[in-house]
């Protein structure tokens, strides 16, 4: 009787040659020396330790308990220990802390953007807490009062299982998502300075976590509170229980039912008197959280680009061992080019990854030109919701790749692809972080930036094959744009304009990448732009 051959996770590390021929561009030589132990560690755990705690955390989903024996309402959301060991695992290897090694300089958020590439896909989404504990390290570092920056920066940067803590984000509310101008919660000051917290928090990600920022205006109580953004402060909290294990001015309501993400704790919580300490000046939030946003939407391009290499290294795995009509998957041409097309699209989510590490590396080390501070400003949201969108796409297709067992729930593959579905959501969707980079050209010219430089270094590149569209295509996108805008036509085309830039980049780094690399980088180049690029019909002129 014939039986299936499963796949094998292989070692992450070891099968990236993306994501070495990226190291290897990106860091000196005595730099990449240094970490490639921790990143081989990490790939050989992506195949053993972490394969492990993802699936037991996976199978073993969070619960609300609302009361204890005794009638007391405690909320307590228990998770599985697997989920409590991805937090201890991340706490050894650093994978926050990475990214603010001082002995790294400038190539800290690369070496992070490396660690991450491994880690993300393989964690069964314990990154999601990472990405907003780092977020609360970047608010904090120049928070006041002192006391609690130094002494929750101990915690959220700690390498030790036993005193790292990680930070939760709650600014989602009924009235509006990424509108958080419609908050409704409101800060009461109190006797000693501080403040009390009362509203409702609709989606809390994380909320197991030690602490929290969250946005609230502030009623004093003899002036009405200011409407709309201006009015929002920004507020820590620290999540604690009295004696009898009850939530100190927190009632957990309920926790999502989402369709992926589901070892991940994700709640509704009144917030009734929560204390909480005001970050920075009254009004200033929204500002504040400016930030926060630039690392969470990092960390979600870095767990886009890593779920697809995770399911470009299962497709490809499985590949070698199915076989149909006489012959392995892998040696049938129409598959080869189907995990080709796959290979190049996580190839270039990760290029374009590591050049917003490059620049949020060089921003933090201040050593950033004020052409690395522009293109930061956007690439950000390109690079977002371009990741987010590819990384759906890949997954689908590595759905596919493995036939019907692709659609079962005890491979473990279909979680592939419901987890992928939340990264064009989170941080902001394709739509919002589109229109996001026309206010962000509106301040600052971000958007005339990043096609400036596009340009200007495909100019500088050799010529190769397949290079002429790339630049034919930014050409015309250069000079579609002001015509978009003299026609007012060019909110309505936000996402077409911010995804064909993305792509285009994405274009660039590989083009880039592949001078130095060799055959295969070059190949991942062609590769890229006959999928994404050329028109249908014309790549096999």
């Amino acid at each position: 009787m014939f039986l299936q051959e499963p796949f094998a996770t292989p070692d992450r590390y070891d099968v990236d040659a993306a994501l070495q021929d990226e190291l290897a561009r990106r860091l000196p030589p005595d730099v990449l020396a240094s970490v490639r132990p921790k990143l081989a560690a990490l790939g050989h755990a992506t195949a053993t330790t972490l394969a492990d705690l993802s699936a037991r955390a996976q199978a073993q989903e969070p619960e609300l308990v609302h009361f204890d024996p005794w009638g007391r309402r405690i909320d307590e959301i228990v998770v599985s220990t697997a989920w409590k060991e991805l937090k201890a695992f991340a706490a050894t290897h650093g994978v926050v802390a990475t990214g603010y090694d001082a002995a790294l300089g400038a190539h800290r958020r690369v070496v992070q953007a490396a660690v991450l590439q491994l880690f993300s896909s393989s964690s069964a989404v314990y990154s999601c807490p990472l990405a907003m504990t780092d977020a609360a390290i970047k608010v904090l570092q120049e928070a006041e009062p002192s006391e609690l920056r130094d002494r929750l920066l101990a915690g959220l940067l700690s390498t030790d299982p036993a005193t790292f803590i990680t930070s939760g984000q709650w600014m989602t509310e009924r009235p509006g998502g990424s509108d958080v101008g419609r908050t409704e919660t409101v800060a009461r000051p109190t006797e000693g300075g501080g403040y009390t917290l009362h509203g409702w928090k609709w989606f809390t990600s994380a909320t197991t976590s030690e602490m929290a920022l969250t946005l609230a205006r502030i009623d004093d109580g003899v002036n009405p509170p200011v409407s709309g953004s201006r009015g929002l402060s920004l507020f820590a909290v620290e999540v604690r229980r009295d004696e009898h294990r009850q939530l100190q001015g927190i009632r957990v309501e309920r926790l999502k039912d989402k369709l992926g993400t589901r070892a991940l704790p994700t709640a509704e919580l009144t917030l009734d008197g929560l204390p909480a300490t005001l970050l920075g000046q009254p009004g200033r939030g929204v500002a504040r959280i400016a930030t926060m946003l630039n690392i969470t939407r990092f960390y979600n391009a870095t767990a886009s680009a890593s779920g697809m290499a995770h399911a470009v290294a299962l497709a490809r795995d499985y590949a070698g061992r199915r076989q149909a009509f006489g012959r392995t998957l892998a040696e049938q041409p129409l598959h080869q080019r189907t995990l080709r097309d796959m290979e190049a699209e996580a190839a270039g989510a990760l290029a374009l990854v590591m050049e917003l590490a490059t620049l949020l590396g060089r921003e933090e080390s201040g050593t950033a030109s004020e052409t690395d501070l522009a293109l930061l400003r956007g690439l950000v949201p390109i690079a977002k919701l371009t990741t987010g969108k590819q990384a759906v796409s890949v997954a689908s297709e590595a759905l596919e790749a493995f036939g019907g067992a692709g659609y079962v729930e005890d491979t473990g593959l279909p979680a592939m692809l419901r987890d992928a579905q939340v990264l064009p959501i989170w941080e902001g969707t394709t739509n919002v972080l589109s229109l996001d980079l026309l206010r962000a050209q509106g301040r600052d010219g971000a958007l005339t930036a990043v096609i400036e430089a596009l340009l200007s270094r495909l100019a500088a590149l050799e010529a190769r094959p397949r290079l002429e569209v790339v630049r034919a295509a930014a050409a015309a996108l250069a000079t579609a744009l002001p015509r978009l805008a003299a026609e007012e036509r060019l909110e309505g085309n936000a996402r077409r304009v911010a995804l064909t830039t993305g792509y285009l980049w994405q274009a660039l780094l590989l083009a880039e990448t592949a001078q130095t690399a060799g055959e295969a980088a070059d190949r991942r180049f062609v590769d890229f732009v006959e999928h994404r690029l050329v028109a249908p019909g014309a790549w096999w002129s």
